[in-house]
C-alpha cells in the first residue's frame, strides 16, 4: 500500500493559520486598570500587542492616545482591555472584557461613543468581538451584541494579524475600520521586515483623523 495522506478538518487548518501568524506576532512586539472615569463622549477602548508594556500599549495606545486628544473636540476616556496579551494568545478573554466594557459602559452613559484600537494580538481581539469569522472559533469567544454595533464610532487596527490571513473585519464595520500594515511587516503582510511591526508610530496621526472624520 502507498502512503496515504492525511487531511485535518477545515476549521483545524484556520486555527492553526491563527495561531502561526500570532505567534509571529508575538515575536516582534517589544516586551489591568481603567481610565473610564465619568460619561466622556468618546471612550477609547484599547487591546495591546503581545507582551506590550505601558498602560494602552507604548508602541500605540498610549501615544495615539494622545494624538487622540489633541485631533478631538470631544471629552474623551480611555480603556486598556484586561486580557494577558501573552504567548497563551487569549484573544477569547480579550474579546469578553472589551464587550463587556462596551455593555456597561453603553448602559451607564447613552451617549457615549466607542473608538476600538487593536494592536498585533489586540488586533485579533477586536476582531474577535466584532465577529470576524476566522476567529469565531476561539474559546471563551464573545461578540458584541448587534444593538452596540451603531455605538463603534471607529476601528483602527495596526499590524493586525487577522489581515495577514486575508479577512478583515464584517461587513457593516468596513467602511467605520482604518487598518494599517507598514510595507514588510510579515505579520499582517507578506514581506519578511521585522522592524516593519513595530514602525506605526507615522501611522497615528492619520489614524487619530480617520478616527475623527467619523464621530
Amino acid at each position: 500500500m502507498g502512503d496515504r495522506k492525511v487531511l485535518l478538518p477545515r476549521r483545524w487548518r484556520t486555527a492553526w493559520g491563527v495561531a502561526i501568524m500570532l505567534t509571529i506576532a508575538a515575536a516582534f512586539v517589544p516586551q489591568p486598570r481603567s481610565h473610564a472615569q465619568g460619561c466622556a463622549e468618546v471612550d477609547v477602548v484599547v487591546a495591546r500587542g503581545t507582551g506590550e508594556p505601558g498602560w494602552l500599549g507604548d508602541q500605540i495606545g498610549d501615544p495615539l492616545f494622545g494624538v487622540l486628544r489633541d485631533r478631538l473636540p470631544v471629552s474623551m476616556s480611555a480603556y486598556r482591555v484586561n486580557y494577558p496579551a501573552d504567548y497563551s494568545f487569549d484573544v477569547g478573554a480579550g474579546s469578553a472584557d472589551l464587550v463587556r466594557h462596551l455593555t456597561v459602559r453603553a448602559a451607564v452613559c447613552p451617549g457615549q461613543q466607542f473608538v476600538l484600537v487593536g494592536y498585533s494580538q489586540g488586533a485579533a481581539v477586536v476582531q474577535a468581538a466584532l465577529g470576524t469569522g476566522v476567529v469565531s472559533w476561539y474559546p471563551g469567544r464573545v461578540q458584541l451584541p448587534g444593538y452596540l454595533g451603531d455605538r463603534v464610532a471607529a476601528v483602527l487596527l495596526f499590524g493586525d494579524p487577522v489581515r495577514g490571513l486575508g479577512w478583515n473585519v464584517p461587513g457593516e464595520f468596513l467602511s467605520r475600520t482604518g487598518d494599517w500594515c507598514v510595507g514588510g511587516d510579515p505579520v499582517c503582510g507578506s514581506g519578511l521586515n521585522a522592524d516593519a511591526h513595530v514602525a506605526y508610530g507615522s501611522d497615528l496621526v492619520a489614524a487619530a483623523n480617520f478616527a475623527a472624520n467619523h464621530i
